[in-house]
């Protein structure tokens, strides 16, 4: 397989997909940048203060998988850029797909 996302790791669990996530916060804009060791990286607006940009990365990946905001969590990596986060209600092969929709923008 090859694309933007070549390389990503998405593990079914749970009614869902669990991925690993390298936030950027404080960017000028919010977007799917790539992967790097197997984690999505991703540029959030929000500043790494008070939960913000944790909230930010659910709502963007919510929105980009198609799902309502309380359907991604933050599984580890509260305070810290590399983060583990759960989409529940999807599958794989739909996750990955919208993922590579958003990244190829």
């Amino acid at each position: 397989m090859s694309g933007p996302l070549e390389g990503l790791v998405l593990t079914a669990s749970d009614g869902g997909v669990t991925l690993a996530v390298r936030a950027q916060p404080r960017s000028s804009r919010e977007a799917i940048t790539g992967v790097r060791d197997g984690a999505l990286r991703v540029s959030l607006t929000a500043p790494p203060v008070e939960g913000e940009a944790n909230a930010a990365l659910c709502a963007f990946l919510a929105k980009v998988a198609g799902v309502a905001k309380r359907d991604v969590t933050l599984v580890a990596g509260d305070a810290r850029r590399d983060k583990r986060v759960h989409v529940a209600g999807v599958t794989e092969a739909s996750l990955r797909a919208a993922l590579e929709a958003r990244a190829q923008r």
